[in-house]
């Protein structure tokens, strides 16, 4: 039981305490007697080690300090070790194979003799997947319970942040596969970085696949350098392969200008297994890209700055199949034009490359003239030209060079400015045109969908 003491003047007192799993034991009294001692139960773990949190840092404050060994939490409900059990070869032969499940399975097997509940975590997750209907979702009751139960183990502090919902978790097999951190509303007080940080290094997650980061602060503008100093500090996952930074719905919470992704190189450099790469916000710097297993990128802004853009079209991502860029306004930051991305044009390191979207651009009409004869084009499947600034002289453009774009599966022009003389031009090029839900055209008041 960790013991603080307090010595002032007259007064000289002691106050210990124990937190094990739903409660907290705390005994209090002057030094050199038993002192008196009271239990208090809460409705679950992550409520009573916030309120034992609490109750210590109130002592701190009135100057209480520690003195004997500190202790913690005690261990889950039914009073098992805090401390899983862990066996690196049967975690090797997962990492070499994450979906190979026969790899969990012999895990479960030595997990439940060592009396690890992940062991059978791992079992009803595995006869869930095997279930349907009613004994499917007996089996996830059964699945949630048992996480519950020993979520000292599983979750340890971040139960506190699920049982908040700012930490969302996906289990795969006994372990978290997917995970999402964000503050939930004006109220919060939560560091993400540090939730983030904690995550990636508890053994739950040590398979995790996938990580999303919605609003890191509500408090005046929105930043992301503390969560990517605190991950890259941590060294960044070997697993991770979908990242997604900005999840937020804009203009409802927060507009995209609002939102700072800052430079995100440090953290990309620690992530060596990405596939997917989603960013949305501003002032995006990338420096230099080198992402060998990327398949899909995605910058989702308001005003693209130059230097950025130079990132994108000198990247090293050999197996991108995906790009989608949107440059946004001059007035919100953006730069750059068609001689910019000449590289991605050319399709100078892009052999994979099957879908390109270069959206939200004022640059629109100007790339109607370079794109036809671009020799990326013939390799693509789809092409996204949406919510740019596509006026009814750059649908002539491209309506002039119907056979450049016939292979196409799709050409999207939607939320532009075409007129309806427009929509009629693109629409003669064939079925796989989408021009709907254009955007009120004017001659001297032309911008992109979206700027703030």
């Amino acid at each position: 039981m960790p013991r603080y003491e307090f010595t002032e003047g007259s007064s000289s007192k002691f106050w210990e305490i124990t937190l094990s799993g739903k409660s907290f034991t705390t005994r209090w009294g002057r030094i050199g007697t038993e002192g008196q001692e009271k239990t208090q139960s809460f409705a679950s773990p992550a409520e009573a080690k916030k309120e034992h949190d609490k109750l210590v840092r109130e002592k701190e404050k009135k100057g209480y300090e520690l003195v004997g060994e500190g202790g913690g939490e005690a261990g889950g409900d039914d009073g098992e070790s805090a401390e899983p059990a862990s066996n690196p070869e049967l975690e090797a032969a997962i990492l070499k194979d994450p979906d190979n499940v026969d790899a969990y399975l012999v895990y479960s097997d030595w997990l439940q003799h060592q009396g690890d509940p992940r062991g059978e975590l791992i079992a009803l997750h595995h006869a869930v997947s095997q279930a349907s209907g009613k004994e499917a979702s007996n089996l996830k009751r059964k699945a949630t319970a048992h996480i519950q139960k020993h979520q000292a183990l599983l979750l340890g502090e971040l139960a506190e942040a699920v049982e908040e919902e700012e930490l969302t978790v996906e289990w795969f097999l006994g372990f978290i596969r997917s995970a999402r951190v964000a503050r939930k509303d004006y109220d919060s007080t939560r560091d993400i970085g540090e939730t983030a940080r904690e995550l990636l290094a508890h053994p739950s997650a040590r398979f995790i696949r996938g990580l999303t980061l919605g609003i890191a602060d509500f408090d005046g503008e929105n930043t992301y350098d503390d969560v990517i100093e605190q991950l890259t500090e941590a060294g960044g996952s070997k697993t991770i392969q979908d990242l997604f930074i900005g999840d937020f719905q804009y203009p409802d919470e927060m507009e995209i200008s609002w939102s700072h992704l800052n430079d995100v190189s440090p953290l990309l450099k620690r992530l060596p297994a990405l596939r997917t790469l989603r960013l949305r916000g501003a002032s995006l710097e990338l420096g230099n890209v080198n992402l060998p297993e990327l398949r899909e990128f995605t910058v989702e802004t308001g005003g693209l700055p130059l230097s950025a853009v130079k990132s994108i079209v000198t990247a090293k991502w050999p197996k991108l199949e995906r790009l989608e860029i949107w440059f946004g306004s001059e007035n919100y930051g953006a730069e750059g034009g068609v001689k910019d991305i000449q590289p991605l044009l050319d399709g100078k390191g892009l052999p994979n490359l099957k879908r390109l979207g270069l959206r939200n651009s004022e640059f629109t009409d100007e790339l109607c003239k370079v794109l036809p004869t671009a020799k990326v084009l013939p390799q693509l499947e789809t092409l996204d030209l949406s919510m740019g600034i596509l006026s009814d002289e750059g649908a002539s453009l491209l309506a002039g060079h119907t056979a450049a774009f016939a292979h196409l599966q799709q050409l999207d022009l939607t939320e532009n400015t075409l007129t309806p003389q427009g929509q009629k031009q693109v629409a003669k090029m064939g079925a796989f045109v989408r021009a709907g839900n254009q955007r009120e055209y004017e001659e001297d008041y032309r911008y992109a969908a979206v700027g703030e």
